[in-house]
């Protein structure tokens, strides 16, 4: 492994009478960027808006529920990532799910319509896992063409009109209620984070899933079916669009084609910040999460600030360009 390589080279070696140079020869500082970034931008939103409401409680609580559904995706984004594979299309899956799910929810009931949001994105997500792992296209390609047809779905599935969602109990379980006195959203993107990192960190799937981005080939000598696996993390990704869509309905009483749209740049932005490698192999969960609040907490401050829509971007499109550099130094070591 290169891991091991690396530490046989004399030079990499901290000095022995330099107890710094070993401590920061044991520490890979780059899983750290993204706990250092986010505490950077807090104190520093914290300094300059203090007196404009950003610390207030309910800001604060607005910033981790607005996050709540580009988590959910952050989350679907890692697997994907880890197994050396890409997932544009995961906005559009949104809406398609949003709108399957307050459609068939207003005629059929609730229990109808999530599973009618579900059964849209899991079968976009296997859309997609089937195309790259049988037909083997690229990812990258795959995804970029189905953005555009599912995008192309959700404006004609109800001629660019927004469906309200009508069943309050609905509204409630999956975007406006609580529990406990903690909002749904909040609970929502708890057991998400969890159940994906137990699956990410202590399963046989999660293993081989970074095996696979790690070393496709290897991976397919030592017994690991790759096809199957790249099947699987799309297929997830898809899943968990299909819960954004219900939690983004839940959230907004509504359901419309534009849902999801904006998601693409904060979500890959705040998975790689987070420490997912882009090539595959090594990736984090709760890096992810992190890296969500902090995109939305970047969004909440520079909104504050008085930035332009137009500002924004710029600022997000030069933290992904920051964050793929640090990636990519890493895959290189």
């Amino acid at each position: 492994m290169s891991q091991s390589k690396t530490g046989t080279v004399p030079s990499a070696k901290p000095a022995a009478g330099n107890p710094i140079g070993q401590i920061m020869g044991k520490m890979n500082l780059q899983q750290y960027v993204v706990y250092f970034g986010f505490l950077a931008i807090f104190l520093f939103f914290a300094i300059t808006l203090g007196d404009n409401g950003f610390l207030s409680v309910r800001n604060l609580s607005n910033i981790v529920l607005q996050t709540a559904p580009a988590t959910i995706l952050a989350i679907g984004l890692v697997f994907v990532l880890s197994a050396g594979e890409i997932d544009l299309s995961f906005g559009s899956i949104v809406a398609i799910s949003a709108l399957s799910a307050a459609v068939v929810m207003n005629e059929y009931g609730m229990t109808a319509g999530i599973l009618a949001g579900m059964g849209a994105g899991i079968l976009a997500g296997a859309l997609n896992g089937a195309v790259v792992a049988f037909i083997r296209l690229p990812s990258f390609l795959v995804t970029l063409a189905t953005m555009g047809l599912f995008a192309g779905i959700a404006r004609s599935m109800t001629d660019l009109r927004s469906i309200p969602v009508l069943d309050l109990e609905f509204a409630g379980f999956f975007g406006s209620g609580s529990f406990l006195g903690i909002p749904s959203l909040i609970w929502w993107t708890v057991l998400a984070a969890a159940v994906g990192h137990f699956i990410y960190r202590e399963t046989r799937f999660g293993a081989h899933v970074l095996a696979t981005g790690d070393n496709p080939r290897a991976a397919s000598v030592s017994g690991i079916k790759v096809a199957r696996i790249r099947l699987y993390v799309l297929t997830l990704s898809g899943a968990l669009a299909g819960l954004a869509g219900l939690l983004y309905a839940g959230r907004l009483q509504a359901a419309k084609y534009t849902l999801g749209e904006s998601d693409l740049m904060t979500v890959i932005a705040a998975v790689i910040v987070g420490g997912t490698l882009l090539h595959g192999g090594k990736g984090t969960i709760i890096g992810a999460l992190i890296g969500s609040l902090m995109m939305g907490m970047l969004n909440n401050g520079l909104i504050l600030m008085g930035l332009s829509v137009s500002d924004q971007m710029i600022v997000r499109g030069l933290i992904i360009l920051a964050a793929v550099a640090v990636s990519l130094r890493e895959k290189a070591r």
